[in-house]
């Protein structure tokens, strides 16, 4: 099932950085990227909701807080940066830049997370770097 919510992300994904140039025109890019956030937020809220996933607020440590809070963090800054890029560059070179974001996180996973990285990572790596070269070039 996760290979199914993975590939409907990408999608979902594609879709925002369509939407996202067209949308942004005209629009300052910080402003964007608050409109963009707050439906996520009320989208987000809204499923935790109707799933009744709010009841467990309670049982959250200290350690996923924190965590969850860095990791919100992270998102803001990518998000501000990829919204500044998409309105200031072509989606054909911004997409596959954000997209190295697939290499950096397996390399941050093998150090920080002790995660195996295989020659078949590796090779995967080389290729998206090498093909990510190839379309912004």
């Amino acid at each position: 099932m996760w290979f199914v919510f993975a590939l409907l992300s990408a999608v979902f994904a594609a879709l925002t950085s369509i939407l996202a140039k067209v949308g942004i025109e005209g629009v300052n890019s910080n402003l964007a990227t608050a409109i963009r956030t707050a439906v996520v937020v009320i989208m987000a809220w809204g499923i935790v909701f109707l799933t009744h996933g709010q009841n467990s607020i309670s049982e959250i440590s200290r350690k996923s807080w924190l965590f969850l809070i860095l990791s919100g963090l992270a998102t803001g800054g990518s998000w501000l940066c990829y919204y500044k890029a998409l309105q200031v560059g072509e989606v054909s070179k911004v997409v596959p830049i954000d997209k190295l974001s697939v290499v950096i996180t397996l390399v941050l996973a093998f150090v920080f997370l002790h995660e195996e990285f295989t020659v078949k990572s590796l090779i995967g790596c080389v290729l998206i770097g090498a093909g990510t070269l190839i379309m912004v070039v």
